[in-house]
């Protein structure tokens, strides 16, 4: 066990706080576990690089790690009324399509390769922009509603674009074998 991986870790753990956070209305506190789990995907894949503490395991909870954080943000959100639910229905599907592909994949005796897109690299930053925007709007008391919106229509496109170029890869892996389907985060 690294320490990389306990800070992801504890990052999951954070998941039921910020579920209860979200549902009892404390919105200062689902701000500050969406910044701490930011600073602390940083910290762990810096300390995981430094000092050679990348593993297996880590490849796997880092990225289920923000997954679930991220997800819990756009569905309480959405259920709050904050968000669209159309659009956390979008952010979810495509997760779970991208896993869906690859465990068909495997199942059927085609396992994939994945390493990151860029069109899924800009669709991470803009769904991270917007929960943080979303979740930062009430606390700090900012007029962030216009560009909240924006960051909506910017996030269901690169959401869709997203979605479909992981389809198209998928497809072609499956059809040809290359080139191997792309993953959301590197491995550390």
């Amino acid at each position: 066990m690294t320490v990389p991986n306990l800070i992801s870790i504890a990052r999951l753990l954070a998941v039921p706080v910020l579920v209860w956070a979200l549902i009892d209305g404390r919105a200062g506190l689902a701000f500050l576990i969406f910044i701490v789990a930011g600073i602390s995907d940083a910290v762990d894949g810096a300390i995981a690089r430094r000092f050679n503490q990348r593993s297996a395991l880590g490849a796997y909870l880092d990225p289920i790690a923000d997954k679930a954080l991220l997800i819990t943000i756009f569905v309480g959100l959405a259920l709050l009324g904050d968000l669209p639910t159309w659009l956390a229905i979008a952010v979810v599907s495509r997760d779970l399509l991208i896993m869906a592909a690859v465990v068909l994949s495997f199942m059927m005796g085609r396992p994939i390769t994945v390493r990151p897109l860029l069109v899924s690299k800009l669709t991470t930053l803009a769904q991270l922009l917007l929960a943080g925007f979303a979740l930062a709007e009430p606390v700090l008391g900012l007029p962030l509603a216009v560009l909240v919106d924006v960051l909506i229509a910017v996030t269901a496109l690169l959401t869709g674009l997203s979605a479909a170029a992981y389809l198209v890869e998928w497809l072609r892996h499956m059809a040809s074998g290359e080139p191997p389907m792309h993953r959301e985060d590197e491995s550390r």
